[in-house]
């Protein structure tokens, strides 16, 4: 029995013919051998080329590391010196009696604290003010000896405006720190004290760590006369950081890499610059090579195992394999043939010569048997329906789908085709979200019985949305369209009854053409935007529409070109381009065609041509005498005609404002309007901002009209009366409220708002409501 055993087991490792062996040496072959190929090559000729590849990766780590940290610096030398330029930190320190103006010494403590907390690195921010009896701000208000005003006095007199230098820890401490001071007020030739920024030296050394990503080695910061500003070593030698020093004198590049032995081991040494603003920083990152490379090693001799191993797996695999490939080849066979192995096999028949024989018998049976299916046309007809409705059909002629519908068994000689969509709304009042499905297949059932009852010609279909689509076959005479009116209303109220839900029913165009089925469903689909904006029954019949000429109108966004304008004016390139890109979608999506998109463009050059003009810069001039309007003529993409808006015109206008515009002059005009938008509705006027940004109203106003284009009470007076028109038309207050909301008595917010618009409040109210009931009307939901 044992016996038996084995022999049946040896039986299954035999050849089972060649088409087995044959199956057998090609999976071996693509199996193995590319494998085993391609791991020798790897491991042969590849492992030199990812070493230098390793490097490469290293030193462009460093160097984005590095990067890293000078910009934290820069962030760090910028918020200083911005803070430095504050008005707080101006003249008006020099005289103040902090002991008695307890609030301004409150608040400059407040600032100090503020700017300590702006950035990771910042540990303190001291603020010095040198005087008969020199004062320090840190977290308390201290009057500083004379031997503690040594080192601040050294910090103002050396000359420099701001600078890096060490900074004691903690006062009498002899441990230091980095600093970073600037003298104030900033402006001034002659300061009379300083902002200190400490660095927290915990911080910046983590921060230097990340020079060093394997946590082996060193990294330290060199000043501009080589001295250490900042080091981490973790190779546990003190005296490694010193010889990367004396090493580091010998390279006069900026930057660079090289390598260096030490202790029998291979370091590699990364270095660079940061360019700070009293000086140049040098760092160096030392890392040694096994770190690097120790994991090409191991995956190399990975590699070679992996593929050995594969090569042995591949051999046991192919032979699996080719017994499961042949096994249901054998079955077939056996299924197909009704004949033993050993039968077919002694007459010397191709194991594929049989299969395909058995394959063209079964071929002709599946062809009798598919001439059969085609007689049974109910569920071939809808599917049919829905590939039409969906585009699928669309490479189809009209005649081939007239033919293809006739033989489904329509009657279509005379007859037209009219598009029907049920919508159901109001599903939260009855039903639940998860019942969407249940519910349209109800009223798809409903549609079914109505029709059925009323239309010779047919076709139910079923959309996602709680909506159910009806195609209409039927002669094509007017008196037809009171049927279709007629089915809608019984429609509506059976979904009433039996669904307790509220009913959209829009009615398309008819058509005699097939291949504008799928338009009409479309139309039907989208002309739900005609669909009042309440959960009602309604019918919606868009021949009725068509002929009442209820279609969009032609739209130009004046809104955002205004926008746009002032940005123009601001000179804020950035938004300009931000801008004038929904400017372009709002203009394309309303406009009917081409050339009114195009107007509306061109409109929108001649604003900003309008704006250049009033500025005192001719165009002609401005853009060399190039043809402006010809050009823009010539573009058609949408990119195109933003980029062109932004380099070609708004670009080189920015630009020649700003050569002519005081910056500082433009920052105040900033402020102001910030001032103005944040609080309109405040008591504002010209002397309470000019006081606010330390100028005379007359300076302010004429700075207020050369950069924003309009003096400083009409721009107050267009923001309050927009904004009132925002609240007259999107809330319901009353007028008085939105009188008070925008900065205005009630009385004379009547007249301000008339003289600006031409008509009172509450009449730009019920018109605009008007307007906006229209526009949801015509903007109801699409398909």
């Amino acid at each position: 029995m044992r016996f038996k055993n084995i022999s049946s087991k040896l039986k299954t490792l035999q050849w089972r013919g060649s088409f087995h062996r044959n199956s057998f040496i090609l999976i071996l072959l693509i199996a193995s051998i590319p494998g085993l190929i391609t791991g020798l090559c790897i491991y042969l000729f590849a492992v030199g080329k990812v070493e230098d590849e390793l490097r490469i990766l290293h030193t462009s780590q460093i160097e984005q590391r590095a990067k890293n940290i000078d910009e934290q610096f820069k962030y760090l030398e910028y918020s200083t010196s911005h803070w430095a330029f504050e008005p707080r930190f101006g003249e008006s320190l020099r005289n103040i009696d902090f002991v008695r103006q307890f609030t301004e010494t409150y608040d400059i403590s407040k600032t100090l604290l503020l700017l300590q907390g702006s950035h990771n690195l910042i540990k303190t921010v001291d603020l010095y003010i040198e005087r008969e009896k020199p004062i320090l701000f840190n977290s308390e208000y201290n009057v500083l000896d004379d031997k503690s005003k040594r080192f601040y006095h050294e910090g103002l007199s050396n000359g420099k405006k701001l600078h890096w230098a060490e900074y004691p820890v903690e006062a009498g401490s002899k441990k230091k720190t980095l600093a970073f001071i600037h003298s104030i007020p900033a402006t001034s030739k002659d300061p009379f004290g300083s902002i200190i920024v400490t660095i927290d030296q915990h911080k910046a050394l983590q921060l230097l760590k990340t020079l060093t990503p394997y946590d082996k080695g060193a990294t330290f910061i060199l000043d501009g006369e080589n001295e250490i500003l900042l080091s981490s070593n973790s190779t546990k030698d003190s005296t490694f950081i010193n010889v990367l020093q004396k090493e580091m004198e010998k390279h006069k590049n900026t930057d660079g890499s090289f390598q260096i032995k030490h202790n029998k081991k291979m370091y590699s040494i990364s270095y660079g610059q940061f360019t700070r603003i009293d000086s140049d920083w040098t760092y160096v990152s030392a890392a040694p090579m096994s770190s690097i490379t120790a994991p090409l090693v191991f995956v190399s001799r990975l590699i070679l195992i992996f593929s050995i191993t594969a090569l042995i797996l591949a051999f046991i695999l192919s032979w699996f394999t080719s017994n499961r490939i042949y096994s249901p080849i054998n079955k077939l066979l056996k299924n197909l043939g009704h004949e033993e192995e050993g039968l077919w096999r002694g007459k010397g028949r191709d194991v594929f010569t049989v299969i395909e024989q058995q394959m063209k018998n079964l071929s002709q049976k599946s062809d009798l048997l598919q001439s059969r299916l085609v007689e049974q046309v109910t569920q071939i007809k809808s599917s049919f329906i829905l590939q039409l409705i969906q585009g699928y059909l669309y490479h189809h002629t009209e005649e081939d789908l007239r033919v293809r519908m006739e033989n489904y068994g329509w009657e279509l000689e005379r007859k037209s085709f009219t598009a029907l969509e049920i919508q159901l709304t109001g599903l939260g009042e009855s039903f639940s979200n998860n019942d969407e499905s249940l519910v349209t297949f109800t009223a798809a059932n409903i549609m079914e019985e109505l029709a059925n009852e009323m239309f010779d010609q047919f076709n139910i279909l079923k959309f996602t949305d709680l909506s159910v689509g009806v195609l209409v076959i039927h002669l094509n005479n007017d008196s037809f369209r009171e049927e279709l009116h007629l089915f809608a209303d019984k429609a509506t109220k059976t979904i009433n009854e039996i669904l307790q839900m509220q009913v959209t029913v829009t009615i398309s165009e008819p058509t005699d053409s097939l291949k504008k089925i799928p338009y009409i469903f479309e139309e039907v689909r989208s002309g739900k935007r005609f669909r009042l904006f309440e959960n009602s029954n309604q019918v919606i019949d868009l021949m009725e529409h068509e002929r009442s000429g209820n279609i969009n109108q032609i739209h130009y966004p004046f809104a955002i070109e205004k926008e746009i304008i002032q940005a123009i004016r601001m000179g804020h390139t950035a938004e300009v381009e931000n801008l004038i890109r929904p400017f372009l979608q709002e203009l394309t999506e309303k406009g009917i065609n081409e050339i009114n998109i195009h107007q509306g463009i061109v409109q929108l050059y001649s604003s900003i041509q309008h704006e250049i003009l009033h500025s005192g810069i001719h165009p002609h001039e401005l853009f060399e005498g190039k043809n402006m309007y010809e050009e823009l003529s010539q573009i058609r993409d949408t990119e195109r005609i933003i980029k062109w808006f932004t380099d070609d015109v708004i670009g080189p206008y920015i630009q020649k404002l700003e050569g002519r515009m005081n910056i500082e002059l433009k920052r105040v005009i900033e402020k102001v309007v910030t001032k103005i938008q944040d609080s309109y509705a405040d008591d504002i006027s010209l002397e309470s901002c000019a006081d606010e940004v330390g100028t005379n109203p007359y300076s302010l106003s004429k700075a207020f009209k050369q950069m924003v284009g309009i003096n400083f009470i009409d721009y107050l007076t267009q923001l309050r009366i927009e904004k009132a028109k925002e609240l007259l038309i999107n809330s319901d207050m009353k007028i008085n409220d939105i009188a008070e909301g925008v900065g205005y008595r009630h009385s004379y917010f009547n007249r301000i708002f008339k003289k600006q618009i031409g008509i009172p409040p509450s009449q730009y109210r019920k018109l605009n409501q008007v307007d906006s009931q229209i526009k949801v009307e015509n903007d109801g939901s699409g398909f």
